[in-house]
């Protein structure tokens, strides 16, 4: 699937009064209210907000997981109502990594091939998925236990190879869920560390968080409360 440049200038995201409503039965629950957002390209950007504040929406329409049910979503210029399911999941495991709270590994598969799945699904050829794979540990300090499966490692080696599987696609958007939510300070701070470079080297980083030292670290800063987004001062 090709699109622009992820490192190109200009928005990378863009909602015109883009919500999301949930039915179920009579009762409709508008969890996400309309809003305008607009995200250049390479910016740093957290989102606070209590828990049932609506933030797992936002999350789950940046992320193309959700399409909004009013207004427009545009990333990277296209509007995600004008794709196809088809179409939507080949721009989510191309153009977006996802590192949640809970590390979602295979349990039975080494580090090496829970780095490889997105690739697996986008049909890359196995000698260059292995390469990217090996690769994307080595980025995060784990090229060592490349062989070794979730059970053989720390909290903070799961996370650390869930973000690999995240950035060996090279999206042009992150989306981390209180990634350290799970982690001692010492793992926590080593996953914000490479979060930041990965930044640093122009990658766009949406990062939920309840903590406010950690949304401290970006430049721009979201708050979300009973579904209704602003800026946090």
């Amino acid at each position: 699937m090709s699109g622009p440049d992820p490192r190109a200038s200009g928005p990378l995201i863009r909602l015109e009064g883009a919500g999301r409503t949930y039915v179920a039965g009579p009762v409709a629950v508008e969890a996400l209210k309309p809003v305008n957002l607009v995200v250049e390209a390479g910016e740093r950007l957290a989102v606070t907000g209590p828990s049932g504040s609506g933030k797992s929406t936002l999350l789950h329409v940046l992320g193309c997981l959700d399409r909004p049910t009013v207004g427009r979503y545009l990333f990277e210029g296209r509007d995600v109502a004008g794709l196809s399911d088809a179409e939507l999941a080949g721009l989510r495991n191309r153009r977006i990594g996802f590192v949640f709270q809970r590390f979602h590994l295979l349990a039975d598969e080494p580090a090496q091939r829970n780095v490889e799945l997105p690739l697996l699904y986008a049909g890359v050829a196995r000698a260059e998925r292995r390469r990217r794979a090996l690769e994307a540990l080595a980025s995060v300090d784990l090229l060592a236990r490349a062989a070794h499966a979730p059970g053989q490692l720390s909290g903070g080696e799961q996370q650390r190879v869930a973000l690999a599987r995240a950035l060996v696609k090279r999206p042009s958007l992150l989306l981390a869920d209180e990634p350290t939510g799970n982690l001692d300070s010492a793992s926590g701070a080593n996953v914000l560390e490479i979060i930041a470079r990965e930044h640093q080297h122009g990658m766009t980083v949406i990062l939920i968080t309840h903590d406010p030292a950690i949304a401290a670290l970006a430049a721009r800063r979201l708050s979300i409360w009973d579904g209704v987004v602003g800026e946090a001062v």
